[in-house]
């Protein structure tokens, strides 16, 4: 599963991706601290992102969570990730999570990513709702979500715990199918 985009594309994560991955977690390691101390810690050398790459691909397979790469088509240059994750199968709901290289913020890459991927998630993942949960001080993602058609629902009290301990409420936002309430 591909989609294209400009000069991106969003793609599953393959087990040959684990070196680009590497790559992007060590240089985005300061951004990923605070949001995701468990995927900074699975890439912090080539081995470890080998291992978390085929642990990945065993859960994509099983559909329990996905993990799709947003690279550059020029040079494949992993810039960005997205996590389709907490999967309800019975309430048919599951949680986009997604970081994007610094280097690439303000272009309107990941909106663009979710806006194209939104389409599999309802069609192929068979999801109802999707959910994005940010920070309330992370207004670049906030946008993406509203962007994207999320719309707020509520805060959630002491939601998420940081790389070093810190317990923060986080926002949520939500889009539903509308395909289905037609």
């Amino acid at each position: 599963m591909q989609i294209e985009f400009d000069n991106y594309s969003v793609s599953l994560i393959q087990e040959k991706d684990a070196w680009r991955m590497c790559d992007f977690v060590v240089s985005n390691e300061e951004r990923l601290k605070a949001y995701f101390p468990k995927t900074l810690e699975q890439n912090l050398n080539p081995t470890l992102s080998k291992f978390f790459v085929a642990k990945m691909t065993k859960k994509i397979v099983a559909r329990e969570e996905f993990l799709f790469t947003i690279k550059e088509n020029s040079n494949r240059t992993i810039i960005g990730f997205i996590y389709v994750k907490e999967l309800d199968k019975e309430k048919k709901t599951g949680e986009l999570a997604y970081c994007l290289g610094y280097q690439y913020e303000g272009k309107r890459i990941m909106t663009a990513s979710i806006k194209n991927l939104i389409p599999w998630c309802f069609n192929d993942a068979k999801l109802e709702t999707l959910q994005i949960i940010v920070h309330n001080s992370n207004m670049g993602s906030k946008k993406i979500a509203e962007n994207n058609g999320f719309q707020w629902k509520q805060t959630l009290l002491e939601e998420h715990t940081t790389g070093n301990g810190e317990i923060l409420d986080m926002e949520l936002y939500e889009l539903q199918n509308l395909a289905l309430q037609s």
